[in-house]
């Protein structure tokens, strides 16, 4: 949940984010954050009384005006209890001495008519749909092409390992 909140028994206090790798034609939508210098998928803290599925598409909405949905795997085939989709993975992040975030990572891939960035996302962030390849040439790290790169094999081979 967004805000810092109590901290936990070992002191730490810990929030719920999301990063969410949309993939389309092989390329993953990255933006550039200044602050951090780093490259980044799309992402940042589930609010308040916020599904995280929910936040993880929000987010991609808000700072790049692309529409997606996400894939992946639902615990049962139910309607009733509704079933979240499972992210790809779940890591926890030192933000700063006595702050973690527990982040759920989630692929996702755009609607049919939803992948133009806006224009301010490009001028702003560099935000743009880069190819794997491309990515050691701008500077992104390890993490991020290793996250980049298992997408677009996702995507490309619908299995999930």
């Amino acid at each position: 949940m967004c805000g810092t909140g109590p901290a936990g028994p070992d002191g730490v206090v810990r929030e719920w984010t999301v990063a969410t790798f949309v993939v389309r034609r092989g390329r993953v939508l990255l933006l550039f954050h200044a602050k951090l210098g780093l490259w980044l998928p799309p992402g940042g803290h589930v609010e308040y009384g916020e599904l995280p599925d929910d936040a993880a598409v929000r987010e991609v909405f808000e700072e790049t005006g692309v529409r997606c949905r996400l894939v992946g795997e639902r615990a049962l085939e139910v309607e009733y209890p509704r079933q979240l989709i499972r992210p790809f993975g779940i890591q926890v992040e030192d933000i700063r001495p006595g702050v973690q975030h527990i982040d759920l990572v989630y692929f996702a891939v755009p609607e049919d008519d939803g992948w133009t960035i806006a224009d301010e996302a490009v001028a702003r962030e560099r935000a743009g749909w880069y190819a794997p390849s491309e990515l050691p040439a701008l500077g992104a790290n390890d993490e991020i092409q290793r996250w980049a790169a298992k997408v677009v094999g996702v995507a490309e081979t619908g299995v999930r390992d």
